[in-house]
């Protein structure tokens, strides 16, 4: 790759593409495992409970690891944080294949939570030393649309495959696709100084992670997008983790099917989303900016309100047709909220910090998330499948109100940053 085009206008576009495909990676590895669960759950004779902490011992890894891995990208190149951990998580991946076990399960989907921490915190911090506020959020909405294609290629293709041929086959598709992608882009994918985006090193920077953590918890309004994020997530993930097995077992589609029809039509209602998130964000922040922080959340909460009637519809609808309705409207309007998640937060930190502020915010978010497979399984066991599902829709409208309000607070005060 010529000097002169890593230095052009458009190869920041190009980074988006290149992470966009390793984002893909990230989202179709942990994906695969929920449209096989009916698998798992015949071979290896597990109960809802037990497929639940194999889905949430990603997240609870992930979590766990989340701030380090913030921390870290402050520091060391975002490249090979972001590579690395591409190389290492699909390495883990194929490992999966071979899997015999309850425990092994465990031991691979944790190491697999180990490996894609490193991923968000980095590529954001990447993304945002390349695109200025008037291209960010369109710059990361393009980035999270690869999450709904990954989530997509991961429940479909697991649940094809795990129908027609093995629960296996997927992860070891999945996991050498993923390492021959992270040696492709070694090579093409560049590292920029970190001033390059403006950036003015502080001794904020050069603090330790605990230094940085509480220069994080000293912003009540980061807080604030991270809670919110925890408590989304949580909904996020209940839909991921036991979407594809409640059409299996209400419905009675087939293992392929449901893998498909559990995360398709929700996820490519949310590429739209997401979408027509980032532009009208954007918009939003080039009309008012540099005077207000909110813009971005106001897109935010519309996404949040917006969907509350059709988490409902989700869980109580008898119809197979009213069910894909509901879930690409709940799709669509999660991708409004998707779209900002991190450039609302790079919105209210310094700039100095903004790994530790990801890391810290995917940390928390998926403590949120990493509960929600037990939760589900426990709480359906009494209350059923389908009005667990229905009432997220309580926790998106107290998520969007709480959000909305603080964005009204908030609305007229300037940007900390650029």
């Amino acid at each position: 790759m010529s000097f002169a085009f890593a230095r052009s206008a458009q190869y920041k576009w190009a980074v988006v593409a290149m992470l966009w495909f390793v984002c893909f990676f990230n989202y179709a590895d942990r994906q695969a495992i929920f449209s096989v669960f009916p698998s798992l759950k015949t071979e290896l004779h597990l109960s809802d409970v037990q497929l639940g902490i194999i889905g949430s011992s990603f997240m609870w890894m992930y979590a766990l690891f989340g701030p380090l891995a913030g921390w870290l990208c402050d520091r060391l190149p975002r490249k090979t944080l972001i590579l690395g951990g591409l190389i290492f998580w699909s390495a883990v991946t194929a490992a999966t294949a071979i899997a015999h076990s309850y425990t092994q399960l465990i031991i691979c989907r944790s190491l697999g939570g180990l490996g894609e921490a490193f991923y968000f915190p980095a590529s954001m911090s990447l993304i945002g030393d390349y695109h200025h506020p008037d291209t960010r959020s369109r710059a990361m909405s393009i980035h999270q649309s690869s999450v709904y294609a990954g989530s997509i290629a991961g429940g479909a293709v697991s649940g094809y495959l795990g129908q027609y041929y093995s629960w296996r086959s997927s992860f070891s598709a999945f996991g050498l696709l993923g390492i021959a992608l992270g040696m492709i882009l070694w090579r093409l994918l560049l590292e920029p100084k970190r001033d390059g985006a403006h950036i003015e090193q502080t001794k904020t920077a050069n603090a330790g992670p605990v230094e940085g953590i509480k220069s994080v918890f000293q912003t009540p309004l980061a807080l604030l997008l991270m809670l919110i994020f925890m408590g989304a997530n949580f909904v996020a993930v209940i839909f991921l983790a036991w979407m594809p097995i409640f059409l299996y077992r209400k419905f009675s589609m087939s293992l392929s099917m449901s893998g498909f029809s559990g995360t398709a039509y929700l996820q490519i209602a949310s590429v739209l989303g997401v979408l027509a998130g980032g532009l009208a964000a954007d918009a939003l922040v080039k009309r008012n900016y540099p005077s207000s922080k909110s813009a971005r959340m106001f897109v935010q909460s519309l996404g949040l309100l917006c969907g509350v009637p059709f988490l409902f519809l989700v869980g109580w609808s008898i119809s197979v047709k009213i069910v894909v309705l509901a879930m690409m409207g709940f799709g669509f309007f999660k991708g409004l909220y998707d779209a900002n998640i991190f450039a609302s937060l790079y919105d209210v930190v310094p700039v100095e910090i903004r790994g530790t502020a990801a890391g810290l915010m995917n940390s928390i978010g998926w403590l949120g998330g990493g509960v929600a497979p037990v939760a589900i399984a426990v709480a359906a066991s009494r209350y059923g499948m389908s009005a667990c599902i229905s009432a997220t829709a309580a926790i998106y409208l107290m998520l969007g109100m709480l959000l909305i309000g603080s964005a009204l607070m908030h609305a007229g005060r300037r940007l900390p940053s650029q």
